[in-house]
């Protein structure tokens, strides 16, 4: 699982109750460690652990930059101090999440000790001025389970849009040319994203390849691998090709510091080892190194989303929307010649040859059914967008490759979608709800969510916790 590390800055305003202001911080503060939740305090440098005083938000956000944070949450003990917490979230740049515990009832005198609400609406204003987003989870009690949920949901916000403004793509050879649906703007992504790519030539790989054979000890270890969790259907040699291509790619996103690989699967790469590198795919996605067909590098990017969002606890699969189902409107084929991670895969996976190749290495494997979300980062003409939704596996005929049959609450509408763009036939998917999770964490990387189950009132109430 990923860990995420938060900057934890609660914060009072001096006119309400200074002691129940550090009353509920603490409070807050023994729930977040009951969760596990890793953060970084600011008791070391405010003489009452909370933000409200300009020299300790200066000093805050010196020690949250030295710590790396990956996220802030602003508990407002009392009404808080707007302007500091807003000052603290623009000079930092991560994800922002505000939240205050329900006010007690006032007492006999009428008198009311933290106004905790007021100071949200409050601080939710000023953060707009300062052009922050936020992530917004209502007020409730600690003890409340939506509080927990929108914690671990913030969490996961927190770790796609760290992995996605870190993404370095491993390009191994351009697109195949028949394939324009897959084209990209390198500079645009780098622009507009911080994200990079490494490309590098065919020759380059098979390179690495005969290193990897010639140290032979992880080769070695990826070929028994294959023997005990696949049915292995090609000869020796073809079998030693996927596991040094395997090796060799794992070794050249290491040499070029790259989080996922989109390679040219097709056709050049077989004329030079004789295997198609689906196999090796596989067994780099069963690692959580996301790697995709056909360059496609916004699939790549959308795979590191998933995983990211899915906290690294369920791996992805890259997938062609491919047919209709023959006897139900609104389900369709996902399928692909075999790049699928084995703990997707409802049998034992075989390594034998694809649909469309006279060349082995492909795998072939039926998905696990049970509830997945499918989804596709993708642009034209400069405007990005996430296109998003759940679906389900159901039962549906027999098909070569890595596949499942997939129903979805209106088909109509996401084939629409997918036609009028900016989408291509293919989408990553993964058995985990993470809607909420991507579509909360756009707002933090400039780009659009596309919800293609027309649920947006849903997914926003879930977030806010209710």
């Amino acid at each position: 699982m990923a860990t995420i590390k938060i900057g934890l800055a609660p914060t009072r305003r001096s006119i309400f109750s200074a002691p129940a202001a550090v009353e509920y911080a603490n409070y807050t503060r023994e729930k977040l460690k009951q969760m596990g939740v890793d953060y970084v305090d600011i008791d070391d440098i405010a003489e009452d652990g909370l933000l409200h005083d300009d020299a300790d938000r200066i000093k805050i956000a010196e020690k949250f930059k030295v710590e790396k944070i990956d996220g802030l949450f602003f508990p407002h003990g009392n009404f808080g101090t707007e302007y500091e917490v807003a000052r603290l979230a623009k000079d930092l740049n991560v994800p922002v999440l505000l939240w205050g515990p329900r006010d007690e009832r006032p007492n006999e005198q009428g008198i009311r000790l933290r106004d905790s609400q007021c100071g949200l609406f409050a601080t939710g204003k000023v953060l707009r001025r300062f052009q922050v987003p936020f992530t917004y989870l209502c007020n409730c009690n600690l003890e409340d389970p939506e509080f927990e949920r929108g914690v671990k949901n913030f969490l996961a916000v927190c770790n796609v849009v760290k992995a996605f403004r870190s993404t370095r793509i491993l390009q191994i050879g351009p697109r195949p040319f028949d394939f324009w649906s897959t084209m990209c703007n390198e500079g645009e992504l780098l622009e507009k994203f911080n994200i990079q790519l490494s490309p590098i030539p065919l020759p380059e790989l098979t390179s690495e390849m005969k290193v990897a054979k010639e140290e032979g000890t992880k080769v070695a270890e990826t070929i028994a691998y294959c023997k005990e969790h696949f049915n292995v259907c090609i000869n020796d040699e073809q079998l030693e090709n996927v596991a040094a291509l395997k090796v060799a790619m794992r070794n050249l996103a290491t040499k070029y510091g790259c989080n996922a690989a989109a390679i040219q699967c097709w056709n050049a790469l077989q004329s030079e080892i004789g295997i198609m590198p689906c196999a090796a795919n596989s067994l780099l996605n069963e690692e959580g190194f996301p790697v995709v067909c056909e360059t496609d590098i916004h699939g790549a990017i959308t795979a590191v989303m998933a995983e990211a969002a899915g906290m690294d606890e369920a791996r992805s699969f890259f997938a062609d929307w491919t047919v209709r189902h023959p006897d139900n409107d609104n389900a369709e084929l996902l399928q692909h010649c075999g790049p699928w991670p084995i703990s997707c895969a409802s049998c034992k996976p075989t390594i034998g040859y694809p649909l469309a190749f006279d060349y082995p290495g492909a795998v072939e494997a039926q998905a696990k059914h049970g509830e997945m979300t499918l989804c596709r980062f993708d642009g034209d003409n400069g405007e990005y967008s996430l296109l998003l939704g759940n679906a389900k596996g159901i039962d549906g005929p027999y098909t070569k490759g890595t596949y499942v049959w997939v129903e979805v609450k209106n088909w109509k509408r996401l084939e629409a979608k997918i036609v009028e763009g900016p989408y291509i036939h293919h989408c990553v998917g993964i058995h985990k709800d993470i809607v909420p999770v991507l579509y909360e964490a756009c707002k933090y990387i400039g780009v659009k969510p596309d919800l293609y189950d027309d649920n947006e009132e849903e997914v926003k109430a879930y977030i806010r916790g209710e």
